[in-house]
């Protein structure tokens, strides 16, 4: 046996195997520090601001992004909710109308839905890349069907050929939500783009980040202008600009907007960040693609599946599907809390299934209607992959593939060590049972 086998875990006591610091997440430098300075003495801190002579930071980072992206329409939102609330009500979505939702992700899909008076119809994932499956959502599909969310989850991209496929058979509306996936590319083109409307988070762990914040991409004019005025309380930026000293918004009224504008602070943290969006996409990939090897000469580890048409894949989350039955028929939670001692982080477990989540909970709020009662419970939905993917994996959050690969040897040591020392956590899975 090797030294890192015979060493007792630190869950129980020994060293572990990381005791340097990681990647620290969001990242900043002297630019960040400099335009943010900029906004502070601009006297403008929004754009219901007096215009000042200058473009806000917010309309040139949505043209940037559109430019990134190669669409022609970008709207940033306060927040990735608001940016799924405004992308429903934009293609329509209403009272009692269903929304397919996949059956695991984070809460705000679903509650953006309900919001709106809308019902998510909770959708399995292929077990393989724990997206929406294609099959589950076609049999999902009916009459009251207003609109597909589909969202790519941790590092893994949807079969997006076949839901645009799905959307244009049936007239139901594509939304992507690629809030854990800004700078994938599907077939060269980035994702966001397929779908009628794209919708990104930029929520202080995302991959692109502001702190708050979320982003509207389309290609279609109509919706750009029904988003531009849902967001601003039913305005939008004149054509031309105003004099100085006077607002840059016109109200229009032609739809019932709400405030959901993003602040000049957030915007212009976003327009100074992205330029080192694809350098740092590019680095995770290179450490997860050297993980992926280690893990997998490991044996019962393995990444999410990457579709072949996924030309540049990001990484939100690492995941790893753990063969239990190879690592003790440990609980995934105590293997969890294994490798955090070893790795000296923080792992945040996979989003539990939306029919048994604890933030997930509809019937309770004062906007549910009870005639919708039945239709809003949860606990309806089967959703077996959903449910095996809580019981058998494990996710990294991305700033450790910030690191060098000196770190994804770290990891892929903390599971040989873990593997070899199995009955240390069977002795701890044992007294927890007993208990």
């Amino acid at each position: 046996m090797t030294k890192i086998e015979q060493q007792t875990l630190a869950l129980v006591g020994g060293l572990p195997i990381r005791t340097k610091s990681w990647p620290t997440w969001p990242r900043y430098d002297k630019g960040t520090e400099t335009i943010l300075i900029d906004v502070l003495r601009s006297n403008r801190w929004a754009i219901s601001g007096m215009y000042n002579g200058k473009p806000t930071y917010e309309r040139r980072f949505s043209e940037d992004f559109a430019k990134f992206t190669g669409v022609p329409y970008c709207v940033p939102v306060c927040n990735g909710s608001a940016a799924l609330v405004v992308a429903l009500q934009a293609i329509g979505v209403g009272y009692g109308d269903e929304v397919l939702v996949p059956g695991i992700v984070w809460v705000a899909c679903s509650s953006a839905v309900t919001r709106i008076g809308g019902i998510p119809i909770m959708v399995d994932v292929e077990p393989d890349t724990l997206c929406m499956s294609l099959d589950a959502a076609t049999n999902a599909i009916n009459s009251k069907t207003k609109a597909i969310l589909l969202v790519h989850l941790y590092s893994a991209i949807a079969d997006i050929d076949g839901f645009v496929k799905l959307s244009k058979k049936t007239s139901v509306p594509l939304i992507e939500d690629c809030s854990q996936a800004h700078g994938a590319k599907w077939n060269d083109q980035y994702v966001g783009t397929f779908g009628e409307i794209g919708v990104f988070s930029t929520q202080d762990s995302k991959l692109l980040t502001s702190g708050e914040g979320g982003i509207i991409i389309t290609r279609d004019e109509k919706l750009f202008r029904k988003i531009s005025q849902l967001r601003a309380d039913g305005r939008m930026y004149l054509e031309k600009p105003p004099v100085i000293g006077e607002q840059e918004l016109e109200e229009l009224g032609e739809v019932q907007g709400y405030n959901y504008c993003m602040s000049e602070f957030h915007a212009a943290i976003l327009l100074d960040r992205l330029p080192h969006l694809t350098e740092e996409n590019y680095l995770r990939l290179e450490n997860a693609t050297f993980l992926d090897e280690m893990l997998q000469n490991i044996g019962g580890l393995s990444p999410l599946r990457k579709l072949p048409q996924v030309s540049l894949p990001t990484f939100y989350h690492y995941c790893i599907r753990v063969n239990l039955e190879e690592f003790g028929n440990i609980n995934i939670d105590l293997l969890r809390k294994a490798v955090m001692a070893e790795l000296n982080t923080f792992m945040e477990p996979v989003d539990d299934p939306h029919n048994n989540n604890l933030i997930y909970n509809p019937l309770i709020s004062s906007r549910t209607s009870p005639e919708h009662k039945e239709r809003l419970n949860p606990k309806q939905f089967s959703l077996p992959n959903c449910e095996m993917a809580k019981r058998v994996s494990l996710v990294f959050h991305h700033p450790l593939l910030l690191d060098s690969s000196l770190g994804m040897e770290d990891i892929a040591q903390t599971f040989i060590k873990i593997k070899s020392n199995l009955k240390q956590l069977k002795s701890i899975q044992n007294d927890m049972e007993r208990k």
